[in-house]
């Protein structure tokens, strides 16, 4: 059996389902038999502790320092966007959001001191199958595969399902929810890795890689496929009943909870807009596709549409209070007290007077070892919002709340990143007023209080940076600070026109620098996990499966 398969079947049959079997009422799919896959209550429950714990939460190899799916993998996005750094060598975290050098302001040059010293090259280096988990770019493919092919077998089981009252209909949004899962799936892989595999058989799979502009091409069908399966419902009371029972109740909460019919077409739409948006450099956009970008989004989340999200519960079952997300794993009391320490980046990048910031705290000076890294150390942590003591104003989006249920993790899209999209689009598509005004609207929402920037600029290149800022503060820690960088070409060698400068770094001597250059060079897509490809070579047809920039 090749690894993949491993990762597939195994992985998803051992999987440790009955942690969470009490809340989410899981069968143990090992054999799904008619008496436990094939009833209506089998069924969702597979389709239900399948999606939730093979796509985010149980695999094969893991570590505990950075954890799961939304505070492991999606952390390493977050560090490559430079909205958090870590110390702890776990994976090699203190390497990979590591840029090649920073120039402080007094002109030290200070080096990546890591061996190798470019992230290309080590991502390279630790890209081997006897690294098993401390290889970094196994874990989103392993968890994606996993994810797809629990939909692969909800998609088998579907026609065999017993099922009572409108069964159409209940089919219908059984194949909806896999093709959402699937066309989720496909987008991460398509996004992150140069190549991949399209596999829609349970159980199995081939060794035809294909381009990552063929996995997002994919990842659309499927969810073109989702789309088609909700405009065949016909009993809206049917698919409600059955929606609530595959999410989980105790996310149904804030954003979260049962979506409509056309509120989950207008989630697919804003991922659809996503996928192109996140994988087409700026500068090489077309006119046409910012239409589309807008197009997408003009047809994308509303305010006050309900979204997939995620909430810890007593027992932990899906996501824990304390360490399950990016953002828990960057509080603590003090600067650096925690996994993850927050970026001075990601600070700097706050407006005067935005209320936002009480999430942030301001400490001591953490200085890390300076043999793991050259822009890590930081003077702030995120506060922990649920803290009663800490007094978080009302009204105010948070970025971390640890108490039990207290955090929301958005799986995939909110209205917020809709809006930021149509902003971005309506900039290159010159239309600044609009733009603006959905810059506005987002600050609203999330209660920033800052004063209104409609109207008051005709500069595209003002309006730019308020995007910029927008983006990297208001979709903090939602995994979307690494595809931005890479698009609006940030981590390209400062040769090629990439890094930044004017940039706030804290020497290892706690020398404040406000006007330093950062030369990040990070690869822009990984290469297929040596995991995969130890067991499931590519064949003679196959696309390239390593990314050839040097």
């Amino acid at each position: 059996m090749n690894r993949l398969k491993i990762y597939i079947t195994a992985a998803f049959f051992t999987a440790a389902i009955a942690s969470c079997k009490k809340e989410l009422d899981v069968k143990n799919p090992n054999s799904p038999t008619v008496d436990n896959a094939t009833s209506e209550s089998g069924i969702v429950s597979f389709a239900q502790g399948g999606v939730y714990e093979d796509g985010f939460r149980t695999l094969k190899y893991g570590d505990g320092i950075y954890g799961l799916f939304y505070s492991g993998a999606v952390g390493f996005h977050e560090m490559m966007g430079d909205v958090i750094g870590a110390e702890a060598a776990n994976g090699y975290i203190n390497q990979i959001g590591c840029p090649d050098y920073v120039i402080l302001d007094n002109g030290n040059k200070v080096n990546n001191p890591s061996s190798p010293a470019k992230q290309h090259d080590l991502l390279r280096a630790i890209n081997q199958n006897s690294n098993q988990g401390q290889n970094t770019t196994y874990y989103e493919w392993a968890y994606m595969y996993q994810l797809n092919n629990v939909c692969n077998n909800i998609l088998d089981l579907i026609p065999k399902a017993t099922l009572s009252g409108d069964v159409a209909s209940k089919k219908a949004t059984l194949t909806a929810w896999a093709y959402w899962w699937k066309g989720f799936a496909y987008a991460r892989i398509g996004s992150i890795y140069y190549a991949g595999l399209i596999n829609n058989t349970t159980g199995a799979t081939n060794g035809n890689y294909v381009t990552k502009e063929a996995i997002i091409a994919e990842s659309n069908a499927n969810l073109d496929k989702a789309a088609a399966a909700l405009s065949s419902v016909t009993n809206a009371g049917e698919y409600t009943a059955l929606l609530t029972k595959l999410i989980p109740d105790f996310t149904q909460v804030g954003n979260g909870g049962v979506l409509t019919i056309d509120a989950w077409k207008r989630n697919i739409n804003t991922l659809k807009a996503r996928n192109l948006l996140v994988n087409t450099p700026v500068a090489t956009m077309t006119q046409a596709q910012w239409t589309s970008i807008l197009t997408l989004a003009t047809a994308g989340i509303q305010q006050g549409d309900k979204v997939f999200t995620l909430r810890s519960n007593a027992t932990n079952d899906l996501l824990d209070a304390l360490s399950g997300s990016v953002a828990a794993k960057t509080t603590a009391t003090a600067a650096g007290g925690n996994t993850y320490k927050l970026s001075e980046r990601f600070v700097q990048d706050f407006k005067a007077g935005d209320k936002r910031l009480a999430n942030v705290k301001q400490t001591v000076t953490w200085l890390g070892n300076a043999d793991r890294g050259n822009s890590f150390n930081t003077r702030y942590t995120l506060v922990d919002a649920g803290v009663t003591a800490n007094a978080f104003p009302a009204g105010v989006i948070q970025f971390t709340n640890r108490t039990t249920g207290g955090y929301e993790l958005f799986l995939a899209g909110s209205f917020e990143e809709n809006e930021l999209m149509k902003a971005e689009a309506n900039i290159y598509l010159n239309n600044l007023p609009l733009a603006l005004a959905s810059i506005d609207k987002v600050r609203t929402t999330e209660g920033a209080g800052l004063t209104a920037v409609t109207g008051t600029t005709t500069d595209a290149t003002v309006v730019k940076e308020e995007l910029r800022k927008e983006r990297r503060i208001g979709l903090a820690f939602r995994g979307l600070s690494f595809y931005d960088a890479r698009r609006w070409g940030v981590i390209n060698d400062v040769t090629a026109g990439g890094g930044r400068t004017k940039a706030v770094v804290i020497s290892n001597s706690n020398v404040v620098s406000t006007n330093a250059t950062i030369n990040y060079n990070f690869l822009d897509y990984w290469d297929v996990p040596d995991n995969e490809l130890a067991y499931n070579p590519a064949s003679a047809t196959s696309s390239p499966v390593k990314n050839p920039k040097p």
